[in-house]
Order: structure tokens, then sequence, then C-alpha cells
């Protein structure tokens, strides 16, 4: 029998370890653990756990859990946008079978009536965790990139991927919803965040609004498995690739919303405007040699209609978790470079 999943930290005992790591530890039991908060994340609680096994076991000594989080804000925007049912699927279903880098699991489940999950990852210290605020390099922007195209092309247009109901969650009903939501959530955001930005990243994001659920309606183009928050706080440096964390909004929808996303929150804007072409570039020309057909046109133009991700991302993130001094921090510092990406490439003009 399969170990629960859990409601919160104060489940990962050595005796609820044993059981969800049963299968690798050939009847070893867990006779210790102790659990540390890591990370930045506010959806979840992550703690990396030092683990005292009772004999010698083909097993690391430190783990990573992820759980559902604490603080009930936070809970109930992850029961809203369903990422702990998200994040569960994805290690369960699809991250075995990808090439991309990314933590090995040891361990995941999710209980939809609670909304309990859990799952159990490989340590990757010592990779050193993106800085969302200070940004990344352009060396580092080019290695995301690299694995970002990875990712992408294995699920292109994947009949299979189209299938799983909790990966293809992108309808016309599911737009008006999130629209709606984010829309009625913008009047805090503003009132919370006005002194911190600017007045045209203002005045773009309300020109932009009333264009939300057209603009997150399905459209036509390719689709693939999208990460869905693909930004420098959620990838690991420092190794021989990139490590990709952090997949409670992985969907199956439009490759270069992840592109997008990325560049426009993870560069300083002047550093963006400096490489952004060539990187772009380098992420098409990854695909093609792969032999994926995308047209440099379309890549560039879907590019551009997707800088708006980020500021949707921004304002329902932000009103949703648990307050925090860095996460207003963080939150003002994607917007006003996600507003300015977006006057940058003229995008509104491509919303009609």
């Amino acid at each position: 029998m399969s170990a629960p999943a859990l409601s919160g930290p104060s489940g990962l005992t050595a005796a609820w370890l044993t059981e969800a790591l049963a299968p690798r530890l050939s009847g070893v039991e867990v006779t210790d653990v102790q659990a540390t908060p890591v990370g930045t994340g506010q959806v979840s609680d992550t703690l990396r756990l030092a683990l005292t096994y009772e004999r010698p076991v083909d097993l690391p000594s430190t783990l990573v859990a992820k759980v559902p989080a604490l603080d009930p804000a936070s809970r109930a925007a992850a029961r809203a946008i369903r990422t702990y049912e998200v994040e569960a699927g994805f290690y369960t279903h699809l991250a075995q079978g990808l090439s991309a880098a990314i933590p090995v699991c040891y361990f995941s489940a999710h209980e939809p009536e609670h909304d309990d999950y859990a799952v159990i990852l490989e340590d990757l210290t010592p990779g050193r965790p993106g800085d969302q605020l200070a940004g990344v390099t352009v060396e580092e922007a080019a290695a995301a990139v690299d694995e970002l195209a990875v990712l992408h092309a294995a699920g292109w247009d994947s009949p299979d991927l189209a299938s799983l109901s909790w990966l293809n969650r992108h309808s016309t009903a599911s737009a008006e919803f999130t629209a709606a939501m984010v829309t009625g959530l913008y009047e805090g955001f503003r009132d919370r965040y006005a002194e911190r930005l600017a007045p045209e990243a203002l005045a773009l994001i309300e020109d932009f609004l009333p264009h939300l659920a057209a603009y997150l309606a399905p459209r036509s183009g390719p689709s693939t498995l999208t990460h869905g928050d693909f930004r420098a706080d959620n990838l690991l440096f420092g190794r021989p690739r990139p490590a990709i964390l952090d997949w409670q909004t992985c969907s199956y929808g439009s490759p270069l919303s992840d592109l997008s996303y990325f560049l426009g929150s993870s560069l300083s804007t002047d550093t963006r405007r400096a490489h952004e072409r060539a990187l772009v570039r380098r992420y098409h020309s990854t695909l093609t040699a792969g032999g994926i057909p995308l047209t440099w046109d379309d890549c560039w133009r879907s590019y551009r209609e997707h800088a708006f991700h980020g500021i949707t991302m921004s304002i329902g993130a932000s009103m949703l978790v648990e307050r925090t001094d860095r996460g207003d921090d963080m939150f003002c510092t994607m917007t006003t470079r996600h507003a300015q990406h977006a006057l940058d490439l003229d995008s509104l003009s491509l919303l009609g």
C-alpha cells in the first residue's frame, strides 16, 4: 500500500518516509528525519530532509519534500488553480520520460477530496538557484533557453499529452474564469503596488485587461508541454545543465509563452533589449535543427504575443498567496519588466 498524500510538513515523519520510499528501501526503515525549510516558494512548503536509515541503503542521505502550504491563503490559491494536483501528476506520469534536466522523483501523491499532496525529490545541492530580483546572466539565459527547447521539442503537438485532462486545461470557460478572477484582483493589486510601479506600466495593464479572456482562450498554432512558470527562481545553475524545478503550473499549451515569460522576467530590461533577439533565434534554431516545423516569423510573432503572460501571473499570484516582503519586491520587479517587455515589442497591437 502506497503512503498517503500529506496535509502539511508535520506528516514528514520517519514512519511516513519509510512507507513512501518503501519500493527503494528493500525493507530498510528510516529511523530519523530532520526537516529544514528551503527555497522561496509561496504556494507549497519545501523542506530539505536529512534522513537516517537503520543500515546502509542505495538512497541519498538528503532529499527535498514539497507539501501543502501551512498558510491558508496559499493553500486556497493552490486548490483554486489545481497546483498540487498538477505537480503530482507531472511527476507521476511525465517526468521519467523527459530528457530535460529535472530532479529525480522518489514519491508523488495527490488526494483530491482534501487537496493533500506530497512529492519527494532529489536534492540538487550544490546547485545554485537563480535570483529573480537580480536576474540571470546572458550565459545562464542561453543555457536555460537550450533546456527549454529540449523540453518543448519532446512534446511538440503530442496527441498523448493532448489527451491528459489534468494537463490540457485550456478552454473558453477556463479562460473566462481566469480573466474574471485576474480582473477582479487588479484593483487590490493596483492599490497595493501603485506607488512602486511606473504610470506607463499601470496604463499598459489597464489597456490589456479588456483583452484578457480572448488572450487566454485556446488559439491555433503548435502546443507542447509547457512549464508555465519558467523563470530564474525555478532554475538551478552551477551544474552541467540548468535544472528545472516547480512543475505546479505545467500544461499543454503554446511553447512561446514559456520563452517570452522567461526572458521578460529573468533578465534586466537593458540586458534583455541587448540580447533578446539572439536568444529567441537560439531557441528557434535548436528546435528546427531537431526537425520541429516552426517558421521564424511564427516564432517571433508568438513570442511577442505572449509578453503578457507574466503580467497575468504577477497579478494573480501576488494577490492569492501569502504576502511577504520578498514577494512584494519580486512581483513589482516582474511586473515592471513584463510591462516594459510588452511595450518594447508593441505586443498590444497584436491583440486586435
